[in-house]
C-alpha cells in the first residue's frame, strides 16, 4: 500500500494521478487508510493530525500526487439582518465549541454549521435565518489551531483557572 508522505498546496503544474473525496472529518486525521475514487487504498501516517482542504495534493512516498476534495455535507447557512445580530449569533455558536465556517459577503457574510435541529432552534430564536444547503465544511481552525494543543477528539483549552481536555 502506497503512503501519503505530505500534504501539499498546488502550484499549478502537477500531474495528479487520483482523487480522494473526504468530508470535514476524514480531512482532519493523523493516521487512516484511505481509499480513492478509482479504489486504491493508500495510507496517511503523519507524525501530527494534518488538515486538509478541497484542493490540496497528497504527496505520496513513490512521488505520485492524489487531489484532495472536499465533500458535500448537511450545513445550516446563517444569516442575519445586520452584521450585530451575526455576530451575536457567532458568540453564541462559539461560546457552544462548534465548528464554525465564515463565508464573506454582501450584508455582513453568512455562517455555516453542520445540520443541528437543536442549534438551528437557537440560531431562529436569536433572530437568523436558516438554510438547509450541501456544500463542503471548512471551518475555522481556531485560537489554538496549529499551536499542537488542540487534542483530535477535544479542544483542550483553559477555561478559568482550570484545564480540561475531551480525549
Amino acid at each position: 500500500m502506497r503512503r501519503i508522505i505530505a500534504i501539499e498546496h498546488p502550484l499549478g503544474a502537477e500531474t495528479v494521478g487520483d482523487r480522494l473525496l473526504l468530508d470535514f472529518d476524514l480531512r482532519n486525521r493523523r493516521r487512516m487508510v484511505l481509499t480513492t475514487r478509482a479504489g486504491e487504498t493508500v495510507l496517511l501516517d503523519m507524525p501530527r493530525a494534518v488538515h486538509m482542504r478541497g484542493g490540496d495534493l497528497a504527496r505520496l512516498d513513490d512521488g505520485g500526487l492524489i487531489a484532495i476534495d472536499a465533500a458535500d455535507e448537511a450545513l445550516i447557512e446563517i444569516a442575519a439582518t445586520d452584521s450585530a445580530a451575526l455576530v451575536r449569533i457567532a458568540w453564541h455558536l462559539g461560546n457552544r465549541h462548534l465548528p464554525t465556517q465564515l463565508v464573506a459577503g454582501a450584508n455582513g457574510g453568512r455562517i455555516r454549521i453542520r445540520e443541528d435541529h437543536v442549534i438551528r432552534a437557537m440560531v431562529e430564536g436569536l433572530g437568523g435565518r436558516c438554510t438547509d444547503i450541501a456544500a463542503p465544511f471548512d471551518p475555522e481552525g481556531g485560537a489554538y489551531a496549529g499551536l499542537g494543543i488542540l487534542a483530535q477528539a477535544g479542544h483542550g483549552h483553559a477555561h478559568g483557572h482550570h484545564h480540561h481536555d475531551h480525549d
